[in-house]
């Protein structure tokens, strides 16, 4: 699957208040885990208490979506400031309805890539 620019936000230990990442994440082939920077979530079926993926190495909670036109992408009830990948600005910018990042909302940072083989590997070891 071709890289999408997404919004994503740990929630466990967090709730709406999570740190949020705007970048562009990879996919497996079947489109069910998303490589973000340097982790691999897996998607999880909506049995996620606040999240719809799981980080495969310490279960963490994550939100995986699409980028909102209007820029809210935290939940109406989170705050804090959104991390966003230096390298996507501009993409990000021709997809919404402002055209510069507020600093008191964004900060610019630079997102990891992901080591896909890794995951790969840990996910089919076999077990003892």
């Amino acid at each position: 699957m071709k890289p999408e620019l997404k919004y994503i936000e740990l929630k466990s230990g967090f709730g709406d208040t999570g740190p949020a990442w705007i970048g562009m994440a990879e996919f497996s082939k079947s489109g069910r885990t998303v490589y973000f920077n340097g982790k691999a979530l897996k998607n999880s079926n909506a049995q996620g208490i606040a999240g719809n993926y799981y980080d495969i190495e310490s279960g963490d909670e994550y939100w995986v979506s699409g980028i909102k036109k209007n820029g809210t992408d935290r939940h109406w009830a989170g705050s804090g400031k959104v991390m966003i990948d230096r390298n996507v600005v501009d993409l990000y910018l021709s997809l919404v309805d402002f055209n510069l990042l507020d600093k008191k909302l964004f900060e610019l940072v630079d997102i990891l890539p992901t080591d896909k083989q890794k995951f790969t590997e840990l996910e089919n070891q076999k077990l003892n």
